[in-house]
């Protein structure tokens, strides 16, 4: 199981890739698996919301899971996303999750119902209970209702809870989280990455490094080392690129890479996800086209 020392580095909340009558396509998730762990990253997050969650049914959950561990090999950690706005079910997902093998898993502050900050620290010593590292994961845009300091601080004190993936929009939390010295926390707003690294954050969940992962891993390493404006030259040619995955609704950009790319099969999404306008398309195919790196 993934320990609080190990949790640093780029992991990949990977898109789920579907076929052209909807269903999973495993062939190409599994393609997808072995193209990124040859690239260095540090590990998986299956069933995020980059891997489109919300439609994705727990039995197809299982089957993703099953098909990363085995093209790791036990090489790579792999996390995986079981929170929802109901604890009971969160906590039923979180022990089905330990009893795959993950290694972790990624429980997102309860979505829509907007609990309080007590309802929210219940909700995570909850799934914290359950045996199974959990790392929390805030992000206010999409939920509804974000962690103040004080309840981000005391849902890293709890055991079981190894550290934090914050998308809160800024460096704030973050800032005010490592003036407690508290667990790690990794950047999951792509373009907050470098900020972050700068603020203390041990790395990132990131969307990009589905497409990129060898620039993201090597901005890591290059921060890690001491060499933070080599990092900052890394990131910042990568900015173009974030900004335009993120023009569009996630991961609709990045499965359109992908798929043109040949790493998936299909760019195909689950409604209510539709694919990229046109001129998206044409954005992206010159941006590729700039970099040397024609689309197929």
């Amino acid at each position: 199981m993934l320990t609080q020392e190990q949790l640093t580095g780029v992991y990949v909340p990977i898109v789920t890739p579907f076929d052209s009558n909807g269903a999973v396509d495993l062939t190409s998730f599994e393609r997808h698996v072995r193209w990124l762990a040859d690239r260095g990253i540090h590990g998986l997050v299956v069933n995020g919301t980059t891997g489109e969650s919300p439609t994705v049914a727990w039995e197809e959950v299982e089957a993703l899971v099953k098909t990363a561990k085995n093209a790791v090999g036990g090489k790579l950690p792999v996390i995986v996303g079981t929170g929802t706005n109901d604890t009971a079910s969160t906590v039923k997902r979180t022990e089905l999750a330990r009893r795959l093998g993950a290694d972790a898993v990624l429980v997102v502050v309860p979505y829509y119902n907007r609990p309080s900050q007590e309802g929210i620290a219940a909700h995570f010593r909850k799934a914290a209970e359950v045996g199974i590292p959990v790392i929390a994961y805030d992000n206010p845009s999409r939920t509804g209702v974000g962690l103040t300091a004080q309840t981000a601080g005391a849902i890293l004190e709890l055991d079981g809870v190894i550290g934090l993936k914050d998308s809160s929009g800024g460096i704030q939390l973050l800032t005010e989280l490592s003036r407690l010295n508290s667990k790690p926390v990794l950047c999951g707003d792509d373009s907050y990455a470098y900020a972050m690294l700068c603020c203390g954050a041990k790395g990132g969940i990131l969307t990009a490094s589905n497409v990129v992962p060898e620039a993201l891993v090597e901005m890591h390493r290059q921060f890690a080392e001491g060499d933070s404006n080599g990092a900052k030259q890394t990131f910042e040619g990568l900015l173009p690129l974030i900004r335009l995955l993120f023009k569009e609704s996630n991961p609709a950009p990045v499965k359109w890479i992908l798929a043109h790319r040949g790493i998936i099969a299909s760019e195909a999404l689950r409604l209510p996800m539709t694919g990229i306008s046109a001129k998206l398309r044409q954005e992206l195919e010159a941006y590729w086209n700039r970099i040397g790196e024609p689309v197929k």
